[in-house]
């Protein structure tokens, strides 16, 4: 480390990055087994002990071991002494564990509202017309100010959309209850994959990501994401919603002296893959712009191609692992990976990538007034923490000591829209009870009423019916009175 740089590894001169240019993101990429993982750990080392705080995802579960020192052996020694590295000393850097299943570490959670549609609909693999009616769901809940915090809350969301379908549809637009029945099933499998630990209360607050030790070392946050992986839909869009909370709440800094936060984004072929045109524009304007938040953002990936030319084009900082050539593709990916590189006139980029052993890269990062180096092959230099992962005893024993158990890893379950709209069902239910019953009453009062009239009075037929009998008697009665006058 140098007061103003992070020491790499050498070429023909030492090789640094210029943590004044870190926030114009970063590229880390190679085949597998090639010594990627190493340089990011090499990188968060050096952030860490320039107080920069930094934020990596941990998708094979040793990046963890940046907590623990490294156990010193002779080829370690000999690679600090081939470049340059005295003293090499073994060191343990702070660490806060995090994890989205609670398991390995603090549970991160955002809420459903924090989401937005347009994340949860890339997470639910939405088809457009689903996208509408989620979209709308999120609008009624804003008009009439109901909390989405977890899936149970989005839940009974939908299921009032459907239920007011017709009314919903006057107002906002047409509601397709297939749609609406289509989400729910897409929410049941989020929640198999253990997206329900995600959603809910308490959120995460940024600033807990930007944090010192008391030595003023930036704290490096690692995510257990080898579980994760498992939903790389899951994975990629927390990824994103975290950058993109970044972006929003973040204020301007310009271009500060050194970042405020780094951010590594692992895997980063599962950000990009089948992402539709209208994530990609913000995904390359939150890329583009979050830099002037002092954040910067480094994508690893075993392809470099992996990152649209879009992305690509933002990323000053590069670190070129070997690549394999077996094949005709293959050799395209060398080829553009080279053209990526200021071209160095002593050989040719495009042969030294797939001739790169382990631990050696291509390096060029920006140097005076943002400009890119001439590419250097590099032989990286080793790290002064463990390279693997923690036992479960030292996981426990970290975990143990962190300022953040007290306030994540207790679930809060405050009302919001799923109690809501039950008191609002049981009003509605409770309501309808009543007019039966007293629809019951007054068709129990007109029969007993009824029943009265007939006891009491005579009905217009009985009344005819007598008249005429009484008439016809009297006929009758003259008729034979009248014969006996007559005699």
């Amino acid at each position: 480390m140098t007061e103003n740089a992070v020491f790499l590894g050498k070429s023909q001169k030492s090789e640094f990055l210029n943590l004044k240019y870190c926030n114009r993101h970063g590229l880390i990429a190679g085949a597998t087994g090639t010594g990627k993982t190493v340089s990011l750990q090499i990188m968060a080392e050096g952030f860490s002990k320039a107080g920069v705080p930094v934020f990596v995802a941990d998708v094979k579960g040793d990046i963890a071991g940046l907590s623990q020192p490294i156990v010193v052996k002779e080829f370690l020694t000999e690679r600090a002494e081939t470049v340059g590295l005295d003293p090499y000393e073994p060191s343990a850097f702070p660490v806060c564990l995090w994890d989205l299943y609670g398991e390995q570490g603090h549970p991160i959670r955002a809420t459903i509202t924090e989401m937005g549609p347009l994340l949860l609909s890339r997470l639910l693999d939405l088809n457009e017309t689903q996208e509408g009616v989620l979209t709308l769901a999120f609008r009624l809940a804003d008009d009439e100010d109901l909390a989405l915090l977890d899936l149970k809350d989005l839940r009974s969301l939908l299921v009032e959309v459907a239920n007011r379908a017709k009314e919903l549809s006057a107002e906002y637009g047409h509601v397709s209850r297939a749609s609406v029945g289509a989400i729910q099933r897409r929410l049941l499998t989020l929640e198999e994959q253990g997206g329900e630990n995600f959603f809910g209360e308490p959120a995460l607050e940024l600033e807990d990501f930007l944090r010192t030790d008391e030595n003023g070392d930036g704290i490096i946050n690692i995510l257990a994401a080898d579980k994760l992986m498992q939903s790389p839909k899951l994975y990629s869009t927390f990824l994103l919603w975290l950058l993109s909370e970044l972006f929003e709440e973040l204020p301007e800094v310009g271009d500060p002296e050194k970042p405020i936060l780094v951010f590594f984004f692992d895997e980063a072929h599962l950000l990009f893959d089948d992402t539709p045109k209208a994530l990609l524009d913000k995904i390359e304007t939150v890329v583009r712009l979050i830099r002037s938040k002092g954040v910067g953002v480094f994508f690893c990936s075993q392809n470099p191609l992996d990152v649209p030319d879009s992305v690509s084009s933002q990323l000053g900082n590069r670190v070129q692992h070997a690549l394999r050539a077996f094949t005709p593709r293959e050799q395209r990916v060398v080829k553009a990976a080279a053209e990526t590189f200021r071209p160095n006139p002593e050989f040719k980029t495009v042969d030294i990538i797939t001739e790169l052993g382990i631990g050696e890269a291509l390096v060029s990062t920006l140097i005076s007034k943002g400009a890119p180096s001439v590419v250097q092959r590099t032989l990286m230099r080793p790290p002064a923490s463990r390279m693997g992962p923690l036992t479960k005893k030292e996981r426990t024993e970290v975990l143990r000591y962190s300022d953040m158990t007290d306030k994540y890893d207790e679930t809060i379950d405050r009302e919001s829209a799923h109690e809501l709209l039950r008191k609002r069902a049981e009003a509605r239910a409770e309501q309808e009870q009543k007019a039966r019953e007293r629809a019951e009453k007054e068709k129990a009062r007109t029969r007993r009423s009824s029943g009265r009239r007939r006891s009491n009075r005579q009905s217009v037929g009985e009344a005819a019916f007598k008249t005429a009998a009484r008439t016809l008697a009297r006929e009758l009665v003259r008729g034979v009175l009248g014969s006996l006058k007559r005699r």
